[in-house]
């Protein structure tokens, strides 16, 4: 296991590396309510990331990871006190190098916790279970609601690899009406506009304003790097993985794009809607993917290639009939997420409580 197997707070068996069984210490092996911590890393923001084994696991870690092997203490318990902001607050304190950041075995063990009986300790870690499960479980319904997306795309327009509705094919060059680069202009903690940036597109097609910058852009220019509800914007630059990101802006605020991306417009015989879809399915993945084979480092599709891109022409009508089904998900989904950052405050509220001795 590496810090790569570590994800919100569980094991991803995703992406795993092998070493021979007579390499490792039997000591070593993960078990049921260990905690397994990233403890050396260059980003301060991955430093102190864990999780915890809900079981046995026929694996061991690698050196940049440490593991927290619960004693005198319950595991469930202590899982939830290694999710709270008081320890990574704590770890952010400790932690020091000037290019690795390194967790030391004082630093875990001078953590310092509440210890109540193992009576009232069991009774918190089932309360705090409880409300995670509750979150986990709002999770799981917004990505159903993508999945569900997808499956409604396939049922309307089928396999672009197939064609089974036998749709005329063109480029999406046939559907824009115009496609402009992003500003180069420097961005800032201050300034004007609010400044979209390759982070602010999700790979799986959404916008995600969290993490914004700010930007001051001369009036004569703001034209041509505004952003207007409803616009494509594809992310040109980024990584072989990553390049090719395509998202619909859906915001009313006032917002300019930098020059990794690409606001495209569409004319009539196109509904961005439609097009976001089909560059986020597996197949469009793959296209983009391909498109990137001999490119080392950062990958880079461009305008004019973006256009070249083959897609499917389906009748308008067929289109807007899908944004219309697409609209209907997002706003179930916009409630689930207002339900999710209900019950990831209520759970959030319980882990302070927890950490002060005030839950039980």
């Amino acid at each position: 296991m590496r810090s790569n197997n570590i994800k919100k707070a569980s094991i991803d068996l995703d992406d795993l590396v092998y070493v021979k069984a007579n390499k490792v210490n039997k000591k070593q092996f993960l078990l049921k309510g260990d905690i397994l911590i990233t403890a050396s890393t260059g980003s301060i923001k991955i430093i102190g990331k864990n999780a915890f084994c809900e079981e046995n696991i026929n694996a061991s870690f690698g050196a940049f990871c440490k593991v927290v092997r619960a004693k005198n203490v319950h595991s469930s318990y202590l899982k939830h006190l290694f999710q709270s902001p008081q320890y990574f607050s704590y770890i952010q304190n400790v932690v020091n190098g000037s290019n690795i950041n390194n967790i030391k075995n004082e630093h875990i063990n001078n953590f310092k916790i509440p210890l109540p009986s193992p009576e009232i300790q069991n009774k918190i870690a089932q309360i705090l279970d409880d409300a995670a499960a509750l979150r986990n479980k709002t999770e799981l319904l917004i990505k159903e609601y993508d999945v569900l997306a997808q499956s409604i795309f396939l049922d309307m327009f089928g396999d672009p690899v197939t064609n089974k509705f036998r749709f005329p094919k063109g480029t999406i060059r046939d559907l824009v009406k115009e496609a402009k680069y992003g500003t180069s202009e420097k961005a800032g903690d201050e300034g004007q506009y609010q400044y979209l940036r390759m982070n602010n597109l999700t790979y799986a097609g959404y916008m995600d304003y969290s993490s914004m910058k700010y930007v001051n852009i001369p009036d004569k220019d703001l034209h041509k790097y505004l952003v207007e509800k409803g616009d494509l914007l594809f992310n040109r630059t980024n990584s072989k993985d990553l390049v090719g990101k395509t998202s619909i802006f859906d915001s009313s605020e006032p917002m300019v794009i930098a020059g990794y991306l690409i606001r495209v417009r569409f004319n009539q015989k196109a509904n961005p809607f439609f097009v976001r879809a089909y560059l986020n399915s597996k197949y469009g993945k793959l296209v983009l993917r391909n498109m990137c084979k001999s490119i080392v480092g950062m990958a880079n599709i461009n305008a004019q290639e973006l256009q070249n891109i083959m897609i499917l022409h389906p009748p308008i009508e067929l289109q807007n009939q899908f944004a219309e089904k697409i609209a209907l998900i997002e706003k179930q989904k916009e409630l689930a997420k207002q339900e999710l950052k209900e019950s990831e405050d209520l759970f959030n509220c319980l882990l302070q409580k927890a950490f002060k001795g005030e839950l039980v």
